[in-house]
């Protein structure tokens, strides 16, 4: 999983001109010939996707190997950030509302219509949240959440692998078992029989 730059943008609700306020990237995964052609790519592919996204819109668009995701909001504030097939959605739409919340708690709307290039832009949170972003767990709890769900399912496939492994079948011991009605036995294999979902039983 990687994400491979961050771009803020704005989209003037009135004359559709985006202009790029800040922008940061991570191109380590890169050679370092490649670096500046690459970073080209993902600005121009960062605001032609603003531009062709109406106000208020969430997107994911495929380019190659890559995923732009774009999130322009009413006001026109925009944020797309490049990341590799492996990224999910949900984290990465998560990450562009960071973002944009972030952004407009340290750069208020009034200042916008003077930022013209992305010198004159002060805001300076985007290398850190790219950072921390890299990492979906460490920065967004529902991602954990799932880890931790799958984490789970994980030991509880394990243990029941593991009964396997020692060579007993569960067919075999539910007609060996004294515990079981004759008519419990016969539904376990009717069940089996019916319904292949069941086969994890």
């Amino acid at each position: 999983m990687k994400l491979y730059s961050i771009h803020v943008l704005h989209k003037d609700p009135t004359t559709a001109n985006v202009r790029i306020f800040k922008s940061e990237s991570d191109l380590s995964s890169f050679s370092y010939f490649q670096r500046s052609s690459v970073q080209e790519f993902m600005t121009f592919s960062s605001k032609l996707i603003v531009e062709r996204s109406g106000l208020g819109t969430r997107s994911s668009v495929k380019e190659n190997e890559y995923l732009l995701h774009c999130y322009v909001r009413n006001d026109g504030l925009s944020a797309v950030c490049v990341a590799d097939l492996e990224y999910q959605q949900r984290v990465a739409m998560s990450f562009l509302g960071r973002v944009l919340d972030d952004f407009t708690n340290k750069v208020p709307a009034a200042q916008w219509a003077g930022i013209q290039k992305e010198k004159d832009c002060s805001y300076v949170g985007l290398r850190e949240l790219l950072e921390r972003w890299q990492n979906p767990r460490e920065a967004d709890p529902m991602t954990r959440v799932q880890e931790e769900v799958e984490e789970t399912k994980m030991v509880m496939h394990n243990t029941i692998q593991s009964v396997l492994d020692r060579g007993e079948k569960l067919d075999d011991l539910v007609k060996k078992s004294e515990n079981l009605s004759d008519q419990s036995k016969m539904f376990y294999t009717s069940a089996r029989k019916m319904n292949k979902c069941c086969n994890y039983v």
